[in-house]
């Protein structure tokens, strides 16, 4: 495995993000049955979805629950939407993941009045890995 890209200070996992119908039952699910707290919720208008998070208050593990607009019926395995890691260098991760063959599903941007820039792969099963390099400070 001598193969294998080191992970260490470059990459951390930061959520799981699953398609719902409906964020307001979904949030009472997740907070109310499973004790999870909520985390923030807004809208991506250039997604045409609302996201909202919950936390695990004993490990901080995050769940995003996405709404996307005119979507009220989900199919069987359509729930996950995607796995989230952050990055330090999203280019150079990016190039490494390239190298090594992966599919890029999006290359990076920002979001409508966010700093952090994402991108996305695609592993060999379709799912879709989220890659969030977040604002650095200024020097």
């Amino acid at each position: 495995m001598e193969d294998r890209p080191s992970t260490a200070n470059t990459m951390r996992y930061s959520h799981t993000s699953i398609t719902v119908r409906s964020i307001d039952d979904s949030l009472r699910f997740y907070t109310e049955v499973l004790g999870l707290e909520p985390a923030g919720r807004r809208r991506i208008e250039e997604n045409r979805a609302e996201i909202a998070f919950v936390r695990d208050p004993s490990t901080g593990a995050r769940i995003e629950l996405t709404h996307w607009d005119g979507k009220d019926r989900i199919e069987p395995g359509e729930q996950l939407d995607h796995i989230a890691f952050e990055v330090q260098d999203l280019d150079a991760v990016l190039a490494r993941a390239k190298e090594r063959g992966a599919r890029v599903g999006k290359e990076p941007y920002r979001l409508q009045g966010r700093t952090s820039r994402i991108a996305f792969l695609i592993d060999p099963d379709e799912v879709w890995i989220e890659l969030i390099e977040p604002a650095h400070a200024p020097a």
